[in-house]
């Protein structure tokens, strides 16, 4: 089916990823544009004077609102049982991670509940969240295993991922999760804890029924060291699972040259990166990946992102969308905060909400973009330009989300 959205006060045509350099800061911008799409993907976008003639089986007016690619969310835990709110007050009221967890909660509340959880439950339990985020314009999610901490359990939150990418009109991105933190049944026994979580027969489950796409550790002091996190990659990987990390996080643990070496698609949190680990980083093809709304909830120091982009790295951002550490599920709120607390631009934020947060998912050549051929994930917002969206901190205002060229959410009748 052959789609002309016409009416297009400004489309920030952002090119394929990974973008770094001037393009990030300055992606093109074409006022007064038009867009064609065939059988779900981008056939042709430009200056609307130049539109190709028809005819079109649909019509989408844009009302003179802005277009920009679907957001892509490139690091979430956003498929849990429970919630925190009480752990949340308490860190107000000024207890710190440690003490929280000596008294029994933390993540390990977090594990009890998805444990307590059936596959169906948790699916209940996530589905509203994600249609939110959708409904905020994220068209494509990542979502991490990783509360679990069996291989039981781990295995239902995969199967529950896949259950909830089957019914929203969203891709949705699995990943194991499997080394996320020790659980309390093997505390001071990582390794032992490590030989239960890469049992063969459990990565062979996930790699022939392809549960997960990817493999995450959180290699951080009282989780995993770098030695094995690599440990934990290296044998995922060898069941097609592509390795992320959860690196520099909290401190400066060296688990992002792990990344490096092992080709990681991406590095992520980097509040501890250094100059040399930025350099290394240049010279590799890991995306990193940064989490200003965990600096945010926490109140804790945010990653260097400025000096990542100055550099000449394509930065990601994402929302760390979790019970405990960043419990935000709007990316554009990310943006907004990126533009206050990292001093990023909206252009900027929002090319490492797309493009680069594509390239983290090695989806960098078919989403992410404007771009000819590209799948036609797309928003249309209700305002003239892409600063608005950014500065109007707290406010929806998607009118249309449009996933491989069929519009997926309306909020039009409610503009």
């Amino acid at each position: 089916m052959k789609t002309r959205i016409y009416n297009v006060a400004q489309l920030v045509a952002v090119p394929p990823g990974p973008v770094s350099g001037q393009a990030f800061k300055s992606p093109p911008i074409i006022e007064n544009a038009s867009l064609v799409l065939d059988e779900g993907r981008i056939a042709w976008f430009g200056p609307a004077t130049a539109t190709p003639v028809g005819p079109f089986e649909q019509e989408i007016d844009a009302a003179g609102g802005t277009v920009v690619p679907g957001l892509v969310d490139c690091h979430t835990h956003a498929v849990f049982a429970g919630s925190r709110e009480d752990e949340f007050v308490r860190r107000i009221e000024g207890a710190n991670y440690i003490e929280i967890l000596e008294a029994g909660g933390g993540i390990q509340d977090s594990v009890r509940a998805l444990r307590a959880a059936s596959v169906d439950e948790l699916v209940r339990q996530s589905h509203p969240r994600l249609r939110r985020m959708l409904g905020m314009g994220t068209t494509t999610v990542e979502a991490k295993s990783g509360y679990g901490l069996t291989p039981d359990d781990e295995i239902k939150t995969l199967e529950a991922i896949r259950l909830l990418d089957s019914v929203l009109p969203m891709e949705i991105v699995p990943t194991f999760l499997g080394a996320h933190t020790i659980p309390p049944e093997y505390d001071g026994r990582p390794d032992d804890y490590l030989d239960a979580i890469t049992d063969e027969s459990l990565l062979r489950r996930i790699g022939e029924q392809q549960l997960a796409e990817f493999a995450d550790v959180f290699c951080e002091r009282g989780a995993f060291s770098p030695e094995q996190s690599r440990r934990f990659l290296t044998a995922c990987k060898k069941h097609g699972m592509t390795p992320r990390i959860h690196s520099e996080q909290i401190t400066r643990t060296g688990g992002t040259a792990i990344a490096i070496e092992l080709g990681a698609a991406s590095a992520d949190h980097l509040e501890h990166v250094d100059e040399e680990m930025i350099v290394a980083l240049k010279g590799s093809q890991t995306i990193p990946v940064v989490l200003p709304g965990c600096s945010f909830f926490l109140g804790s120091r945010p990653a260097p992102a400025r000096r990542m982009i100055d550099a000449g790295l394509p930065l990601a951002l994402a929302t760390d969308c979790n019970p405990g550490s960043c419990m935000i599920e709007s990316l554009p709120l990310i943006m907004s905060i990126a533009a206050t607390m990292l001093r990023m631009t909206p252009l900027e934020c929002l090319v490492a909400c797309t493009a680069n947060a594509a390239a983290a998912l090695r989806r960098a050549d078919r989403i992410g973009a404007v771009a000819e051929g590209f799948q036609a994930d797309l928003l249309i917002l209700d305002v003239p330009n892409l600063n608005r969206w950014v500065y109007q901190v707290g406010v929806n205002p998607v009118r249309k989300v449009i996933k491989a060229g069929h519009v997926v959410v309306d909020h039009s009748d409610s503009a």
